[in-house]
């Protein structure tokens, strides 16, 4: 059987860090109060002249290099992110570019924190109808662009950078078992960024009206998001026939501590099984899972034939799972 799998991540994130002390400084907020409402004590921050194509391509790259894979011999991009580089084209043709990934055909997927798992699945779908060979996915975003950094409702949650796989067609058990992807529209207005598309365009009095950044129903977002994980991972459970016990490493999107914590605790899962870096990097939108993903990776906390379980909610509303035998 045909199955996507990964076979190399990479990841790439910012230099600079804004700690909580840092925030302490610019909004009405401490250490103390940011710790305990989000398990965040740090986040990385984009410089001047980085984009979100610039992690992207670096994540690529880390990807390929970890695959023994050419940037040549890759036949799809797809990037999930919210915040491209510009509304067209897409952030993924100028990784293209970039990376010299030549015969690769390319877009971006907006599915917002759970972009980097809508993409996922895409991909795996050419693959599994024999399409594509060889794929790239990446979760980038830059949100530091579009936050108030006068709102401690907003500004102490979001950090910035990218993380990538290589997929490959492979013939066997391990790969991408199944994916699930959910969305429901008519709770829009819990998470959003207003400006500055066609209902709201760039204009003078628009950009003065601080419609560029985002706005966010913090309470209600929480309720849905452990509701929403945890009953997309089971039904990804239920779709191959597995429990909770079966998952050697869960990897959650990482947008707030007590999120995580909530959920594997519906899920069963103790906290060894709950891969948790958010203290970190905060909230990365769609860069948050493969970020994850890589680092996992590279500390070995992932062996051959482990079970691992990639599990998201965000704007939209949508929410999103992928479980994959590594």
């Amino acid at each position: 059987m045909i199955r996507a799998r990964i076979t190399g991540t990479g990841s790439a994130l910012p230099e600079k860090v804004l700690t909580n002390l840092d925030l302490e400084r610019m909004v009405d907020t401490t250490d103390q109060w940011i710790v305990e409402r989000t398990g965040i004590r740090e986040r990385r921050i984009a410089a001047e002249g980085e984009y979100t194509s610039t992690f992207a391509s670096a994540a690529a790259l880390r990807a390929l290099s970890a695959a023994g894979v050419a940037a040549d011999e890759i036949d799809l991009i797809v990037i999930g992110t919210v915040t491209p580089d510009y509304p067209f084209p897409s952030t993924a043709c100028l990784v293209q570019q970039i990376i010299g990934a030549t015969k690769a055909n390319c877009f971006d997927v907006s599915a917002a924190c759970p972009g980097f798992l809508f993409a996922l699945a895409t991909a795996e779908k050419f693959i599994s109808h024999g399409g594509v060979k060889k794929a790239l996915v990446i979760g980038a975003d830059v949100l530091s662009r579009i936050v108030d950094w006068s709102d401690r409702n907003t500004c102490l949650l979001f950090g910035d950078g990218a993380g990538a796989v290589v997929l490959e067609a492979v013939e066997g058990e391990n790969g991408i078992l199944s994916t699930h992807q959910h969305t429901d529209g008519n709770h829009w207005e819990l998470l959003y960024q207003k400006g500055c598309g066609s209902r709201n365009p760039a204009t003078q009095q628009n950009l003065d009206h601080r419609l560029l950044y985002v706005t966010m129903q913090g309470n209600e977002v929480f309720k849905f998001a452990v509701r929403a994980m945890a009953e997309v991972a089971r039904e990804a459970l239920a779709a191959n026939g597995l429990a909770t016990s079966d998952i050697s490493l869960f990897i959650p999107h990482q947008a707030n501590l007590r999120i995580i914590e909530a959920v594997g605790k519906r899920l069963c899962l103790g906290s060894d099984r709950v891969f948790v870096n958010v203290e970190h990097y905060g909230n990365t939108s769609s860069a948050s899972i493969p970020i994850a993903l890589d680092e996992a990776s590279r500390a070995g906390r992932i062996k051959e034939g482990d079970y691992v379980l990639l599990d998201a909610f965000g704007a939209g509303l949508t929410w999103a799972a992928v479980l994959l035998r590594w």
